[in-house]
């Protein structure tokens, strides 16, 4: 009895190890099929390897739908036109060179933008980021990739988050745009070394792009996002910026000289007033919208709206906020912690537009000539 009960035991062993190695064959060939570097793939584990599948079998389905439309695009051109290139197969011809060009194109993009691309599921998971995002974040892409964004971002903006991700029939169809701002953990200290995740600060991200669909029997949707960091690096492009200060509720307190080159008015005439005053009554949501985020979250980005020209009309702006906090209390100095100002930098995107147009009893002054 003892005798063919050790047997058993010996053949359940066996059995668990056959197991465990196929198991393990079958991950390893797995993860062979990431188009991963060897040195990371070596350090996946069988998680990792199942998430990191998983994200890139989304993301194979929203390529290969966008493949098959260009794909039918040019067969329509083809037709229309009456000639067709094909290769020695009989197939459809590639164009290997404008496939190499577009490649380094998107590498030439992602080296001059000031950020990172995200792609989104309705559900909120990373289906993809490009592999720059680590100088960002100090998280690498695979470390990402197949995660929920909602395990990385700050609570208090999972609903707008939500929001965000909360898509109609109407706006897949047109491709409607997003633009918000989110806090998500970042792994980088203030010297740009890598931490650990336990110790992540939050870190402020300015989020626009458009909503993606994929008419696949899955019928995929998705956000395709650019994420910027904010502050972003504020240059002062010659006479087309100018910076101001603000109270916390956004009445001037400074302003630079170089508004009276491009709006009219002199720092004395804006100090002390709102800067409500002084934009389109049909952008003042844009802007209580960025005031909100400023108060919420510290840093913020308008986004384009007008502000009144002194004389008459109006240019087109947009405006890089951040909350500036006070000096921390101390023994000496006891006080409670309470933001100092608002900073802005405003750029100025057009020429005056409707200059004969006045909005505003501010503007009812000799007009602005440029």
């Amino acid at each position: 009895m003892t005798a063919d009960k050790e047997k058993r035991r010996a053949t359940s062993r066996e059995a668990a190890r056959k197991r465990r190695r196929v198991e393990s064959d079958v991950f390893g060939d797995l993860s062979r099929l990431l188009p991963l570097q060897s040195s990371i793939r070596s350090h996946l584990d069988k998680p990792s390897v199942i998430r990191l599948t998983l994200s890139y079998i989304r993301l194979h389905s929203l390529l290969k739908e966008n493949a098959e439309t260009r794909h039918n695009v040019n067969h329509r051109q083809i037709v229309e036109g009456g000639e067709e290139r094909s290769d020695v197969n009989g197939g459809p011809h590639v164009d290997v060179k404008e496939e190499f060009e577009a490649s380094e194109e998107t590498n030439l993009y992602l080296r001059i933008l000031e950020g990172f691309l995200m792609v989104l599921s309705t559900e909120g998971d990373m289906i993809f980021l490009s592999d720059n995002v680590t100088k960002y974040m100090g998280l690498t892409q695979t470390e990402l990739m197949g995660h929920n964004i909602f395990e990385y971002t700050h609570p208090c903006d999972h609903e707008e988050i939500r929001h965000n991700l909360r898509l109609t029939a109407e706006q897949v169809w047109c491709g409607e745009k997003r633009d918000f701002v989110m806090r998500i953990k970042s792994a980088l200290t203030h010297r740009g070394r890598s931490a650990n995740l336990k110790s992540a600060t939050w870190k402020v991200l300015h989020c626009q792009g458009r909503v993606k669909v994929c008419m696949a029997p899955s019928s995929i949707a998705c956000l395709l996002l650019t994420c910027r960091p904010l502050p972003l690096s504020h240059t002062l492009l010659s006479t087309h910026t100018f910076t101001s200060q603000h109270s916390m509720d956004m009445r001037f307190t400074y302003c630079d000289p170089r508004v009276t080159s491009l709006l009219g008015y002199t720092p004395e005439e804006l100090v002390g007033r709102s800067i409500y005053n002084f934009c389109h009554t049909l952008d003042a949501n844009c802007l209580s919208k960025n005031h909100l985020n400023l108060c919420l979250k510290t840093q913020s980005v308008s986004g384009q709206y007008r502000m009144l020209v002194r004389g008459g009309g109006y240019v087109w702006v947009e405006t890089h906020s951040a909350v500036i906090p006070s000096v921390k209390p101390s023994r000496s100095r006891p006080s409670t912690h309470q933001p100092l100002c608002i900073l802005s930098v405003t750029y100025v995107l057009s020429g005056v537009e409707e200059p004969t147009l006045q909005l505003s009893l501010d503007q009812a002054m000799p007009r602005y000539l440029t």
